[in-house]
């Protein structure tokens, strides 16, 4: 054994020369393959003189098409509008829709109850919006009949679908817009008196209409606050009568506002009012 040993332990550095010179001449492989993959030529185009506005050839220019086969939309252009249109929802949302009178009319409840949180501001808002969609699904359904559906099947161009689209809103702002609103728009932007409600501009609409909608809200919001501002008052005398004017009358008269609120259907009543209120065309 330690002759074996012994003639072993001089050729352990023989071997490792060797395998360092093998991994040398696989590493030279490599790269020579690598440099002659890279060192191929690659043909140089030919030059070619100007051509004309449609190319040299005839047509070899960037173009873009916005309608795709039989003239319906591309399906790019679709998928812009539709990302614009999610962008500027919210403002469509609270600017041309009953979203903010009633949201504003749910919050003033709220104050009037005495409960600054409850409902959450989520729940207020989830509301006015699937009451807002109640309200305004004729004016939606008009949108997607005389605007969208024929758009996308290829009947009007973009420009005729957003003026098709426009009436409807017109419409409907226009029926719960106070003609004195349109007359302070149109003196601030320095116009000339419009003809008659179509020929008001949208930039002059959109504002009155707001302004209308939240002179209402707080009409609506006065008439709510007045029985329990009286249930306020009732509770302050009594507890002066009594001589208990440490005593917080908002925590005796909250268990009776909302005693009342429940009783006489509240929230019903508010959104049947809200409700009837755009029916009846103001």
């Amino acid at each position: 054994m330690p002759g074996a040993v012994s003639r072993i332990v001089p050729s352990l550095p023989r071997l490792a020369v060797a395998g360092a010179l093998v991994v040398l001449i696989a590493g030279a492989l490599v790269l020579v393959s690598a440099a002659a993959a890279h060192a191929v030529p690659t043909p140089v185009p030919t030059p070619s003189g100007p051509g004309g506005p449609g190319g040299a050839t005839g047509g070899s220019g960037v173009t873009l098409d916005i309608n795709g086969p039989n003239g319906t939309p591309n399906a790019a252009i679709l998928t812009l509008v539709g990302i614009t249109v999610l962008s500027v929802a919210p403002a469509l949302l609270l600017m041309m829709s009953s979203f903010t009178k009633i949201f504003v009319v749910l919050a003033l409840t709220r104050n009037a109850l005495a409960l600054p949180s409850i409902p959450p501001n989520q729940v207020l808002a989830g509301l006015a919006l699937f009451l807002s969609l109640f309200i305004m699904s004729p004016v939606l359904v008009d949108i997607n009949n005389g605007a969208v559906q024929p758009y996308l099947a290829g009947h009007i161009d973009f420009t005729a679908a957003v003026h098709a689209a426009e009436a409807p809103l017109r419409s409907f702002m226009g029926a719960h817009t106070r003609e004195e609103d349109i007359a302070l728009m149109t003196r601030a932007a320095g116009r000339p008196n419009p003809q008659n409600a179509s020929a008001v501009p949208m930039l002059t609409l959109v504002p009155a209409f707001m302004i209308s909608e939240l002179r209402a809200a707080f009409i609506i919001g006065f008439v709510i606050f007045v029985p329990f501002l009286v249930i306020d008052m009732v509770v302050s005398a009594a507890l002066m009568s009594m001589g208990m004017m440490m005593l917080p009358p908002v925590m005796i008269s909250l268990p009776f506002k909302i005693l009342l609120f429940v009783l006489v259907d509240g929230w019903g009543l508010i959104i049947t009012s809200l409700i009837t209120s755009y029916r009846g065309g103001g």
